[in-house]
């Protein structure tokens, strides 16, 4: 782990003793493992030590945001609207960014019943197969250029501005696929958790980062060899998934020998997953607020919170 400049960085013992009053209603292992995305690994340990802490802070930004929020309506002489607290939450494929996501929801949802909180993903402004095919670039799906970003930063803007029924389009893992014609929505929500491996980044040809419509942002952070692992572990856990699922994107790789399939998706992740990570998202890390650092199975051994 590299010493961050700008940030207080914590020993996992360290950042645990941050936390206030637990939950009294904790959450349980069932729940964990319904939470949990694919190969990832999270424990009652983990919720206690490093979630319930960031819960715990982001309701100290919650608070001073709506206080905020109301002076500055005053000031203008405007009606007083609450304007949604987005949470961006960043890093590679296959770190654990949904789970964390997840977590976060549930735990800020049990702690804080009077707050409505929904969660998304940008993975449904990314351009459909077709354009990608179109334009010549399949191969680099999850670069910057395959997300349709002027969509995605109309939506952030919308949400913070117009609220009631905002649309998004639908995106399918088991396809590999924006699903036509189908969308997700969020209505007025208090919090809103954005979770995509392009949250902190700014697109070519705008003056604007995604991350100027965050009230705090997260970056999940590793090596980038224990993320190789856990994208090739991921990637035999699909395969294993979806040898029966004649629908599934991955069914086809199982239809040629294995190894012959794992080195295809070592392949994609030297000559597509790598270089996304290495030259597009892991240079966004000093943009989040907080960072956290995992280990070997995906253990969070360091905590670090931007200073200003």
């Amino acid at each position: 782990m590299n010493k961050l400049n700008n940030y207080d960085s914590f020993t996992r013992e360290e950042w645990r003793d941050f936390h206030g009053e637990y939950d009294k209603k904790p959450i349980t292992d069932e729940e964990l493992e319904n939470i949990k995305s694919l190969d990832d690994e999270i424990s009652i340990d983990d919720v206690r030590d490093i979630y319930a802490p960031i819960r715990h802070l982001l309701h100290i930004y919650l608070k001073n945001h709506r206080k905020l929020v109301k002076l500055r309506n005053e000031f203008l002489g405007q009606k007083n609207v609450q304007v949604p607290f987005i949470i961006g939450i960043s890093g590679s494929v296959a770190v654990g960014k949904s789970t964390t996501a997840r977590l976060l929801k549930v735990l800020i949802q049990r702690a804080y019943p009077q707050y409505s909180v929904e969660q998304m993903t940008t993975d449904g402004f990314l351009y459909p197969n077709s354009i990608l095919e179109e334009r010549g670039i399949s191969e680099k799906k999850g670069f910057p250029e395959t997300y349709d970003m002027d969509k995605l930063l109309k939506f952030l803007s919308d949400v913070k501005t117009k609220g009631g029924e905002i649309k998004y389009p639908l995106y399918s893992h088991n396809i590999y696929d924006i699903i036509p014609d189908q969308y997700n929505s969020v209505k007025n929500p208090d919090i809103l958790i954005v979770e995509g491996i392009n949250v902190l980044q700014l697109s070519a040809n705008q003056q604007i980062y995604m991350s100027d419509y965050f009230d705090f942002s997260i970056y999940i952070d590793a090596e980038f060899e224990n993320i190789k692992s856990w994208f090739m572990n991921r990637f035999e856990s699909l395969l294993d998934i979806s040898k029966n699922d004649t629908e599934s994107y991955y069914h086809q790789f199982t239809k040629i020998p294995r190894q012959e399939a794992i080195d295809m998706a070592e392949e994609v992740w030297n000559e597509i997953n790598y270089p996304n990570l290495k030259n597009y998202i892991a240079p966004t890390k000093n943009r989040a607020n907080l960072i956290l650092h995992k280990s070997n199975n995906h253990l969070v051994d360091q905590v670090s919170l931007r200073k200003y």
